[in-house]
């Protein structure tokens, strides 16, 4: 699949290339994600790493964007839920060199597409609430709030941390 990314502008920045991830690219998607995810500086240690993230595409799928020389832009995790009716979204992550161009956008309509084709008419989102900023970006995308969850991080909290929450957010494909 190919999608076009726009800048703020609405011109386009590039054209990506999106796939379903292999086995093969779980070295550099786990680079990318880990330097994009740097920000979430109130957990212990890195987003993922090789075994977590195979035993995530075990459950789901990583769809990856590279631009047409190749380089990987940035990924999104997508998975089925509720016998196929409905999806999940997560990990979107895009290469921090990259960021604000666009490319966030594109791949999360990429996941959405991705989803929908599947049959998929719902997608859920979850959103860490220590990450204030994340909420009103996903409204710009389509997605409200529709409930909170228990936080079960893979990493620690760091020390002094106080606890925290997943806000569900919710848009009908």
């Amino acid at each position: 699949m190919w999608i076009e990314a726009m800048t703020s502008e609405c011109t386009p920045a590039s054209v990506l290339r999106v796939r379903v991830a292999s086995a093969s690219d779980v070295p550099r998607l786990v680079s990318t994600i880990n330097a994009a995810f740097e920000v979430e500086t109130f957990l212990e240690g890195t987003r993922t790493d090789f075994e977590r993230l195979t035993e995530q595409m075990q459950r789901g799928e990583i769809l990856l964007a590279e631009n047409d020389d190749g380089q990987l832009i940035g990924c999104i995790y997508t998975e089925l839920r509720e016998t196929g009716s409905r999806g999940y979204l997560g990990m979107l992550a895009v290469d921090p060199t990259q960021q604000r161009s666009g490319y966030g956008r594109a791949i999360m309509l990429a996941g959405e597409e991705h989803l929908r084709g599947k049959g998929c008419s719902a997608v859920d989102i979850c959103v860490i609430s220590w990450r204030t900023e994340l909420p009103p970006i996903y409204r710009r995308f389509g997605y409200v709030e529709t409930g909170v969850e228990e936080f079960h991080p893979v990493q620690r909290l760091k020390p002094g941390v106080c606890e925290c929450h997943c806000i569900v957010m919710t848009k009908t494909l």
